[in-house]
């Protein structure tokens, strides 16, 4: 007997698609942008009959979001709006998104869900580091945890004196960041000699891709279980999807959306199992639901089901995005794929950097790793060379720094450096 069920990827398409049907209705009757698209495209909502032809409508683009204003954008009435959000702009102009009454409610469903999944009960105290405003993840993550029955601690971003200050007065059980805060707050733990002071069981990390060595990082520095949860702004935030205890890959939350995985170059949509692009359709979302949205997440869909028994199909941990990936001596790099070879090293740590220059004519690949205490600097980049090469099939310099001399970020942390062009 194999050791996993399989997913019926077909069942799940057939159980979805009549929300599909009532989407596309909605959108062209409410939305200007999704009527004049689909009339462009000479597409009507009665002529998606089958799962199969739905793979025929056109994607939507994050530069679609930019170039018009959310009145052009919308599905719902200026009264139906209740708040607004806004992407980060981390990679071009913020893009603006409305949320009505049931979209809020929506989303505060699926993070309750996202922390229920990673053990958070009402007997909880959440330390919520991300930020608050304009952006998703602060007051995602507090509306989540209130609907659970759990005390949220709101603490927004940075001052990490204060952050400790709060996590031992209040003897904060869980708590929440991005990975590279998680990490940083971890090692200042550690460092200060707090374990035993502090009560924390549960970290839920997110806001960024962060690999299997980060985690085992984290988790052995605090004594703690880790959870990757996943989201973005355009689609509601963070909480559209969460590993379980099982740490198989990230469950998302096929009542509230429809995944799809492409070929990023063809658009081709690929079978479960194979890497492409995330695409993601929003089911319900009334304020501004995305159509065939191109996340330029790199994954796939996991073909088995998870053994902790949930309904919820699974896409693997985010390898990189597409506008992160990187070529280099003819071979496309993902950092996922960085982080898969220094899992395999002993002696190299989570933390690194990778610095692209061009010597002579030819692309020139270092990759920085931190090394772990007492570790042979020489026998671990001798091993990270070898595992680069297997994976990634490249040959790379590979320089092993002191533990915690790269930097650390309270926000997200940048690794790849590209000088190729400076």
């Amino acid at each position: 007997m194999p050791e996993y069920a399989l997913m019926d990827f077909d069942q799940v398409s057939r159980s979805q698609f009549p929300a599909l049907q009532s989407l596309l209705r909605r959108l062209y009757s409410r939305s200007r942008f999704y009527r004049d698209k689909l009339d462009a495209a000479g597409i009507r909502p009665e002529d998606i009959r089958t799962p199969d032809d739905f793979a025929h409508l056109p994607f939507t683009t994050k530069e679609e979001l930019r170039a018009h204003p959310i009145e052009y954008m919308r599905a719902a009435g200026e009264e139906e709006i209740v708040r607004i959000h806004s992407s980060s702009g981390t990679t071009g102009k913020p893009i603006i998104i409305p949320y009505t009454r049931n979209d809020v409610d929506a989303f505060a469903e699926m993070m309750a869900r996202c922390l229920r999944f990673a053990g958070v009960t009402n007997r909880d105290r959440v330390q919520i580091t991300p930020g608050y405003g304009l952006w998703t993840a602060g007051i995602g993550f507090q509306a989540g945890t209130e609907r659970i029955g759990a005390m949220a601690i709101p603490m927004g971003p940075g001052n990490t004196e204060k952050q400790l200050e709060m996590m031992l007065d209040l003897k904060a059980t869980v708590f929440i960041a991005t990975a590279s805060y998680g990490l940083l707050l971890a090692e200042e733990i550690a460092r200060r000699g707090l374990q035993d002071r502090v009560s924390l069981r549960l970290g839920v990390f997110g806001s960024e891709r962060w690999g299997e060595k980060m985690r085992q990082r984290i988790s052995s520095l605090l004594h703690i279980d880790t959870f990757d949860i996943y989201g973005l702004t355009e689609i509601y935030g963070p909480g559209i999807g969460i590993d379980c205890p099982r740490h198989c890959g990230i469950h998302y939350w096929s009542d509230y959306l429809y995944f799809e995985v492409i070929d990023p170059d063809t658009g081709k949509v690929l079978p479960a199992g194979e890497k492409g692009e995330l695409v993601i359709t929003t089911l319900t979302k009334e304020g501004m639901p995305l159509l065939r949205y191109r996340t330029r997440d790199i994954t796939r869909l996991l073909p088995e089901a998870c053994p902790c028994g949930s309904p919820y199909p699974m896409i693997d941990r985010i390898l990189g995005r597409s506008d992160e990936s990187f070529k280099v001596k003819g071979v496309l790099v993902f950092p996922g794929q960085i982080d898969a070879a220094l899992r395999l090293t002993p002696g190299a740590g989570s933390e690194y950097q990778v610095i692209l220059t061009r010597q002579d004519g030819k692309d020139r690949i270092l990759i920085r790793v931190e090394g772990e205490p007492g570790a042979d600097a020489g026998q671990t980049a001798g091993a990270c060379r070898q595992n680069i090469k297997r994976i990634i099939g490249i040959q790379a310099d590979v320089e092993v720094v002191p533990h915690g001399s790269l930097p650390r970020s309270e926000k997200k942390t940048r690794r790849i450096f590209d000088q190729r062009n400076v």
